[in-house]
């Protein structure tokens, strides 16, 4: 499909939208490739993502030999589900033959063992073999983001060699902006960068040329560990190698890209217990990726409720503490938020070592303290003025301080500590702080209420 200069807001309009239902009813598969013809996968997968299931398959069948199978690379998981358990397996191959390795592993990793098995039973024994080894690798790991298709070429060599292979080779890479040097058993001696290849004199051995250090990533190295070293050196690509040293496959840039957007997206959706439903999702699984954190944070709201009930006849005697309590609890909850999220943050990055983990505990301690300083000033003399009372604006205010203290030190603690135990920290870390804020910022303000007024 060829790609137009439009930018989405002028392309993905309701009437084109309403445009293609049209012609999807009239069953007519030419004004439907015109209509597409000029989109950019993403868009073309934005127009379907807007169709119904009924639509979304007759688009697919009307297109035909002209569908780009690049657009369910662009697909929520659920639409890309449904096209694919409609089309004939051998349809299925002949679009994934077209597509980059990597973007074939993407679309075959989320089929069950059987539909996987009879697409790649249609493929070409090459592109089989190499397929499957990519799927052999863990999930979200490098080996299973990596293309296959590149360039390598032996030691021995010379830059005219290479150049004139280049040439003439037909079944290379569409795009490509190194070639690796490899032995015969295909270990990696280097790269060159095809700048300096075409700025060197053909007589010279590309091994005079060869970077002999190149950044190296293994196969069954998890993703985000490679989008941290290609954004730690600015890489535009990086050798995949196996156990052995051995050249498998490489990553560029494009798809750390889409690495970084899926862990930013899974980041925030762990961080508030939303599971993994995309918008294309019935509610019924929405429901289901959702209720155990909500089960969850019921059986904390009642220890939080449980501490209140310590308190039933402090609360009684003086009705100004319900009204009050929950703005000590909202307050320290949301500064241990603002912590916790910031470390959660630096620990996906790495940024947290032994050597500067006092550091950082304390600075998020200091700005507790002077946070939790200014919000109790303005929220003791508003609690003062409002119920005319002093001594209970220095209670709250007092309270303040201590939870906000408390929220600080454990949103930056806790998700440490639950890396440590191998527990994913931007899971567990807001059910167990916004818990542990409420029960001390109730306990620390009622039972401060209760000794310094002398209540039952």
């Amino acid at each position: 499909m060829a790609e137009a200069n439009i930018e989405p807001e002028e392309t993905l309009t309701d009437e084109m939208r309403e445009e293609a239902a049209a012609l999807i009813e009239a069953e007519d598969a030419l004004g439907l490739v015109a209509l597409v013809e000029p989109l950019h996968a993403s868009d073309v997968a934005d127009l379907l993502g807007r169709l119904s299931p009924d639509e979304r398959s007759a688009f697919v069948r009307l297109l035909g030999a002209d569908f780009d199978f690049a657009v369910l690379t662009e697909l929520e998981e659920p639409v890309r589900l449904q096209i694919l358990s409609e089309l004939d397996p051998k349809a299925v191959a002949d679009g994934l033959a077209d597509l980059d390795s990597d973007d074939a592993v993407y679309i075959l990793e989320d089929l069950d063992e059987a539909q996987s098995e009879a697409i790649l039973a249609q493929l070409p024994f090459a592109m089989r073999h190499r397929l499957k080894r990519s799927l052999d690798f863990p999930e979200e790991s490098a080996g299973r983001r990596m293309q296959t298709d590149f360039v390598a070429m032996p030691p021995f060599w010379t830059v005219g060699q290479v150049i004139d292979t280049l040439r003439e080779e037909e079944d290379l890479p569409d795009e490509f902006t190194e070639i690796f040097v490899v032995d015969a058993a295909f270990r990696l001696l280097g790269t060159v960068k095809l700048n300096h290849l075409l700025r060197t004199r053909r007589p010279v051995k590309i091994t005079d040329i060869m970077d002999a250090e190149p950044r190296t990533i293994r196969a069954d190295e998890d993703q985000e560990e490679a989008a941290r070293l290609f954004q730690r050196y600015d890489l535009l690509s990086a050798a995949v190698v196996d156990e052995g040293d051995r050249l498998v496959g490489i990553l560029t840039i494009d798809d750390i890209v889409d690495v970084i957007e899926a862990e930013a997206d899974e980041d925030i959706r762990a961080l508030a217990g939303a599971g993994d439903a995309e918008l294309s999702d019935t509610p019924w699984y929405v429901a289901r990726t959702r209720i155990p954190w909500l089960m969850i944070n019921m059986g904390t709201a009642f220890l939080a409720s449980g501490v209140i009930a310590l308190f039933d006849d402090t609360i009684a005697a003086m009705v100004a503490l319900a009204i009050l309590m929950p703005v000590v609890t909202a307050l320290g909850g949301n500064a241990g938020i603002q912590a916790m999220t910031v470390t959660v943050r630096a620990i996906s990055q790495r940024q947290i070592t032994k050597r500067n983990l006092i550091r950082v505990v304390g600075r998020e301690v200091v700005v507790a303290l002077m946070n939790g300083g200014a919000v109790a000033i303005a929220v003791g003399f508003a609690a003062g003025v409002a119920f005319g009372n002093v001594q209970l604006g220095l209670v709250i205010a007092t309270a303040i301080v201590f939870n906000i203290l408390c929220a600080g030190f454990f949103g930056t603690t806790m998700p440490m500590l639950l890396d440590r135990v191998g527990i994913d920290p931007a899971v567990a870390s807001s059910v167990f702080l916004t818990t542990l804020t409420d029960v001390i910022g109730f306990f620390a303000f009622l039972a401060l209420a209760k000794w310094w007024f002398g209540l039952a």
